[in-house]
């Protein structure tokens, strides 16, 4: 019985790293070589495609523009979250479940009913091609569902500590700083893992409310299509580059999203 589980975990496993194989299998492989049959590994292995891309101002710009709005947007979704779950935890007022749910529905609905008010807006007001124009688009989104982890983590803390701070002479900065945010760190790293993760994926409004200064790298790889056809390992090297700030998220996160799953509201 054990043996077969272990086959089963095997088989779902490398189920599901084929295809991340495949991308980077072809990001070294060239044009001629990708269009000329099935290949398990590079014949002729190159970088070229590699080098393209860090030598390629529009390249490496895309990244460094998705990364900067990727990360204003968690640092803004945080801020904003972290306050108004707190409200949410420990007070009742009129309309909080009301006011909870339409926080929710938000982020139940596709970016594209959102996407034409943004944009009027954006381009009414200068906000258009900017990285602030994303990351606040993406809060739309983000902001609904960090409130919903946190409120999570924050009601699992027995009121009992804030009032012992308090009658300790703690002011609430104090406390909320220095004790509250501490004992729910997990949720905090939880909670900035899937903001980074929903932000950095979302195509279509990263897309429309930018053109040249602040392009993601989702755009920038449409320029690999062209008369001549697609350019294939281009594409697969910007794909595997695009998985690996995924991947260093989850690995600084990986005790607090461990503990998250676990304890929190996920």
């Amino acid at each position: 019985m054990h043996a077969r589980k272990l086959v089963v975990l095997i088989v779902f496993v490398a189920f599901l790293l084929v295809p991340i194989y495949w991308l980077l299998n072809m990001s070294f492989k060239s044009n001629t070589e990708i269009l000329g049959g099935l290949t398990l590994w590079p014949r002729d292995f190159t970088l070229d495609n590699y080098r393209v891309i860090f030598t390629d101002p529009a390249w490496y710009g895309g990244y460094l523009n998705s990364l900067y709005y990727v990360c204003l947007n968690t640092a803004i979704s945080l801020s904003v979250a972290l306050p108004a779950a707190y409200a949410f935890s420990r007070y009742r007022f009129l309309g909080d479940r009301h006011l909870f749910f339409w926080l929710l529905t938000n982020r139940m609905a596709p970016p594209a009913v959102f996407l034409l008010p943004f944009f009027q807006l954006y381009s009414s007001i200068g906000l258009f091609d900017t990285h602030i124009a994303v990351a606040l688009a993406h809060c739309l989104f983000n902001v609904p569902l960090a409130v919903w982890i946190l409120e999570g983590f924050m009601s699992g803390v027995p009121k009992e500590i804030d009032e012992t701070a308090y009658i300790d002479g703690y002011s609430f900065p104090r406390f909320f700083l220095g004790i509250f945010l501490p004992l729910i760190r997990s949720g905090i790293g939880v909670t900035a893992f899937f903001c980074f993760m929903f932000s950095w994926v979302e195509l279509l409004l990263a897309r429309t409310l930018t053109s040249v200064d602040a392009k993601p790298i989702v755009s920038v790889m449409t320029r690999t299509v062209s008369a001549s056809g697609i350019d294939w390992g281009v594409l697969a090297a910007a794909g595997v580059l695009t998985i690996l700030p995924g991947m260093l998220v989850i690995w600084f996160v990986r005790n607090h999203v461990a503990k998250g799953f676990a304890l929190g509201r996920v």
